[in-house]
């Protein structure tokens, strides 16, 4: 049998100040570049995503794979029009070319299912439906998607089979590859699609709730995997990204099995009540360092604040200055000097600053952005500062964390900056502080930190967690609203609820 492969992998906030061009799926940073045709297998196999899992069991089962492009950019604003179709473009030649060569026998697509395109709100869903164009009714098609997925009733019609993470922290992306690749097999033994029960709810999920590391969210998948075990179905729990203002937008439980209805509703009800299990306790910049202070005087593990709301991993920049502003002005530095560490900041200019002036050397900085987030607000004025230089990197990075074991980040002319006893991590390009590894290599050792402040929501605790002593959730200026209803929507539901 050969399956034809492919990926598209963009989380898409449609309030954030930057879209997502060719060129950032050609740079990938905090995703790997793209890649097209049999270098995609060589390249991913066994890897910690999703390809990389389905590769694999594919392998296992026997089948042939014919791999088209695997694209991924940081999450940011719109895709372009330009980007989107040109990935779609390379997919749709090379399907073509393997149906008039080998024949496909089945699809597999990686994406992450929370995409928005300058001209598509629903671009997975559009791809689905021109490759189920290209292949017929008959030819099963099967996608892994993210936690966070959007899923649309396209995705849900088009597809033979959806499944989605059940971590987050994602930690299982590969294992997910694999649960498509067994979807698959299920489906070509059957000879049909499985029957299918799907159910949305009607309120949003502020994204620092979906942990599944904290409560609610870890008893709720608990709940699904022994529903799934009791049923045999297979159940996905995506619970949306809250940042696309899109009219599907929110949180979807779906089951692939006989008794897929019983399963969804059962999960439903767990969801759904009492719904104040899902709300946050969101700290200002100033309370956040005030506590963490405090707590950082009694204990030897490092205090964590989470700058959620700056977090490149969902539309952020990685350049606001909020929590730099109020580590300095509580003087964090000077109380616990080269034992407090932020990171990381994308600012090109202070990185090139810093590699002109050279180690050691002493430099007057402007650190950051002051950047528009929404409703005609801004975020913090950048940081004036004389910094000394620490340390010169280049910025290629191998992580060695639970999140992306083994994977490569690239990002450019990076430094190290002490201000005021801070460390601050500088970047030229960004990605998500959600492995130790990204300290480590500018020389900042997180282990004896008393306190670090992570540009991230909820990734970094996979690799973080198990050396804090405590952790804080901050709700700095950014572009990535902790709380969904601070949000001017516009194409929502009428019956959708902006807090749980």
């Amino acid at each position: 049998m050969n399956v034809f492969i492919a990926g598209f992998q963009h989380e898409t906030n449609t309030f954030a100040p930057t879209l997502a061009d060719w060129a950032a799926f050609e740079a990938g940073s905090g995703f790997p570049a793209y890649r097209r045709g049999p270098v995609v297998i060589e390249a991913y196999r066994g890897k910690a995503i999703p390809i990389g899992g389905f590769i694999e069991a594919a392998e296992r089962w026997g089948w042939t794979l014919t791999a088209s492009g695997w694209a991924g950019a940081n999450p940011s604003a719109h895709v372009t029009r330009e980007a989107f179709e040109r990935i779609a473009g390379d997919i749709d030649a090379d399907l073509r070319a393997a149906l008039a060569g080998p024949g496909v026998d089945a699809v597999y697509l990686d994406l992450h299912g929370a995409a928005v395109a300058q001209h598509l709100d629903d671009p997975e869903g559009e791809l689905l439906a021109r490759i189920r164009a290209v292949v017929g009714p008959r030819v099963p098609i099967v996608a892994s998607l993210d936690l966070h997925a959007n899923v649309t009733q396209a995705m849900l019609t088009v597809a033979d089979a959806l499944v989605a993470y059940r971590t987050y922290p994602h930690v299982d992306m590969k294992d997910t590859g694999a649960l498509a690749a067994t979807l698959l097999e299920r489906r070509l033994a059957r000879g049909s699609r499985e029957s299918l029960a799907v159910r949305r709810l009607d309120f949003l999920l502020p994204l620092n709730a979906q942990s599944t590391m904290t409560a609610p969210a870890d008893a709720v998948y608990d709940e699904l995997l022994h529903l799934d075990a009791a049923q045999g179905t297979v159940l996905s729990f995506a619970m949306g990204f809250p940042a696309a203002d899109i009219a599907e937008c929110g949180p979807v439980i779906w089951a692939h099995g006989e008794q897929a209805q019983a399963a969804v509703d059962a999960l439903f009800a767990r969801v759904d009540q009492p719904r104040s299990q899902w709300r946050l306790d969101l700290k200002t910049p100033e309370a956040a360092v005030t506590e963490a202070l405090a707590l950082a005087a009694d204990v030897s593990a490092p205090v964590v604040i989470a700058d959620t709301q700056d977090n490149p991993g969902a539309g952020g920049d990685s350049n606001t200055t909020g929590m730099l502003h109020a580590l300095l002005a509580a003087g964090a530095g000077r109380r616990f000097p080269g034992q407090v560490a932020l990171g990381l900041l994308a600012d090109p200019e202070a990185a090139a600053a810093a590699h002109a002036a050279g180690e050691g050397a002493q430099i007057e900085v402007q650190l950051g952005r002051r950047v528009p987030t929404w409703g005609g607000q801004f975020s913090d004025e950048p940081v004036r500062a004389r910094a000394t230089v620490r340390a010169l990197r280049d910025g290629h990075v191998v992580l060695k964390g639970p999140m992306g074991m083994g994977g490569e980040v690239r990002l450019g002319p990076c430094a190290c900056l002490e201000v005021e006893g801070v460390l601050v991590g500088v970047c030229t390009l960004k990605t998500q502080m959600l492995d130790r590894e990204l300290y480590r290599f500018l020389g900042i050792e997180p282990e004896a930190m008393k306190l670090l402040v992570n540009k991230s929501s909820v990734h970094f605790r996979a690799d973080f967690a198990p050396i804090a002593s405590h952790i804080l959730v901050a709700k700095a200026p950014g572009p990535m609203a902790a709380d969904p209803a601070d949000l001017p929507w516009t194409q929502l539901p009428a019956g959708m609820s902006l807090r749980p």
